[in-house]
């Protein structure tokens, strides 16, 4: 099944968003293998650099494009539907489609492709008046 950045958006919750991208792989699993060096040397170029931005504004800085979670560290960008070796070497479209990323932090970059959910920030606790003074209530 092919996903896409338009349907994710429509999705209203950030935990909601996260079950539409989970791939529950495995740590260690191989994805570039022995050619990890061009997929480093992709995320390196101008190319990639200047399509990088222009979805970080797209998405305000936000984890999976989810206003009020914003990102105060590094921001990944990643691709919705996975990427492979031969598909940044055939310049395949989905590489730089706009429709095909997505702005995550590195704990939820890991959840998704390894699903697991203790990764993931908690909503904010709401608070009450006194909550953390137990002899006031």
């Amino acid at each position: 099944m092919i996903k896409t950045y338009s349907e994710l958006i429509r999705i209203p919750t950030f935990e909601e968003r996260y079950q539409y991208l989970r791939l529950l792989g495995t740590v260690g699993e191989e994805t570039f293998g022995f050619k990890r060096w061009l997929n480093q040397e992709f995320y390196h170029s101008n190319e990639w650099l200047r399509f990088r931005n222009e979805i970080i504004v797209r998405d305000n800085g936000c984890d999976l494009g989810v206003e009020g979670f914003q990102i105060f560290g590094s921001i990944i960008i990643h691709h919705i539907n996975p990427i492979t070796y031969e598909d940044i070497v055939n310049n395949n479209p989905c590489v730089f489609d706009p429709n095909n990323v997505v702005c995550t932090k590195h704990t939820t970059h890991n959840a998704i492709h390894y699903g697991d959910e203790k990764l993931l920030n908690s909503p904010p606790i709401e608070r009450k008046k006194n909550d953390t003074c137990p002899w006031r209530h």
